[in-house]
């Protein structure tokens, strides 16, 4: 006898960009040589002082329960790290750690959305907003971005989507999966019309510390008092502290929005793994240099892959400015971006996500988060199979 599942379940897609990065794990521990540009995770260690850290917590017994909320010494460090990079005046009070940046999203939505509620996403989008949403009994809308404005909304769109049933925005810049990072001026415009229409902005700002060519990273919530006022902030330590696996986020808003957060967690996963909070609290107050020796290293990559990937007859791809993701246009090969990505990891042993998942069939993602030989060789296999295939 089987068990019945709940509706909402069956309305959720799987993670397509877990699927395809466990089925290329699964074919290299069968032998196959696989370059897997599909997890978007460095493949750096977690520096030594945050591990060091975590081994000192362990010694002292930093083992049992905590508050469902986090460390009060963690939450004071997030707080006093957004007033001071991001000029957004949170308090300890304002702040939850949660179960790494994606529970911080999951944890808000199901605090605020209900049936009927609208949020605005603009694609290409991160593959778990939407999703999300549908698990709230809310509605996606879309708001598609094109290769033509380098994957960006603009102000226009925006407003043209709002309608009373909007709840909010979510606002990802970086971008995944484009790399895509708003000018401080497209910023400012789109506060605007969030402020002329009182709606909220929820701003993903988990690679916020990984910028290229003197782009600079505006928090919309330090827009102006007014726009603070509406913006709630996700952010984590994977990316920037090379953590994926310590699952380790927060989330940032008004003391009702956190109370309703913390009521949520404290009935679902309670508080977050107690000693690994120290590593958060060794990343915050400790000195940067790690996180600037690993954004060198990405830079060197990005520059190595565009360069390998503009010169592939029928590919073609905006040069990202944030994060460590390109995002391929593939239009010309005339295959969608499933087939092109199934293919292209059965013949030639390459692992990248269809751009279907994000929103945009007419493009892949690549994370280049991975070595130089990696990348040498993925884009010399990626080369041979659009030969093939055009």
């Amino acid at each position: 006898m089987s068990i019945k599942l709940a509706a909402r379940v069956q309305q959720v897609t799987p993670s397509m960009t877990l699927a395809i990065s466990a089925k290329a794990k699964e074919m290299k521990t069968e032998g196959l040589d696989i370059c897997s540009f599909s997890a978007g995770e460095p493949d750096f260690d977690t520096p030594a002082h945050i591990r060091e850290a975590v081994k000192q917590a362990l010694d002292s017994g930093k083992t049992r329960y905590g508050p469902a909320a986090g460390e009060p010494q963690l939450r004071r460090a997030i707080a006093t790290k957004l007033r001071t990079d991001n000029k957004l005046p949170y308090n300890p009070e304002n702040i939850i750690v949660t179960n790494g940046g994606k529970h911080s999203l999951y944890t808000l939505i199901m605090a605020t959305v209900e049936p009927g509620d609208e949020v605005l996403i603009p694609a290409p989008y991160w593959v778990s907003y939407p999703e999300m949403v549908k698990l709230a009994g809310g509605t996606p809308i879309i708001i598609p971005a094109t290769i033509k404005n380098d994957y960006k909304i603009t102000p226009e769109q925006l407003q043209q989507a709002i309608t009373p049933k909007t709840k909010f925005l979510i606002f990802n810049s970086p971008s995944n999966p484009t790399g895509m990072v708003y000018s401080p001026d497209e910023v400012r415009a789109l506060a605007k019309v969030v402020l002329a229409n009182d709606i909220w902005v929820v701003a993903d700002e988990i690679y916020e510390k990984i910028l290229y060519d003197g782009a600079q990273h505006l928090s919309i919530g330090a827009v102006s008092d007014a726009m603070f006022e509406r913006t709630i902030v996700s952010n984590g330590f994977a990316k920037a502290y090379a953590m994926t696996g310590w699952r380790l986020g927060y989330l940032a808003g008004p003391v009702e929005l956190i109370d309703a957060a913390n009521t949520l967690q404290s009935q679902s996963t309670s508080n977050v793994c107690t000693f690994a909070q120290y590593g958060a609290i060794a990343a915050l107050e400790s000195p940067q240099d790690c996180v600037e020796t690993m954004r060198q290293a990405f830079a060197k990559r990005r520059t190595a892959i565009i360069d390998a990937v503009n010169s592939i007859p029928g590919l073609s791809c905006v040069v990202p400015n944030g994060a460590f993701y390109l995002f391929i246009d593939i239009s010309k090969t005339g295959l969608r971006s499933l087939d092109f990505c199934t293919r292209l990891l059965n013949e030639k042993y390459v692992a990248a996500i269809p751009g279907v998942a994000f929103g945009a069939d007419d493009a892949i993602r690549i994370s280049y988060a991975t070595d130089l030989p990696t990348i040498e060789l993925g884009m010399e296999r990626l080369n041979d199979f659009v030969q093939q295939i055009t």
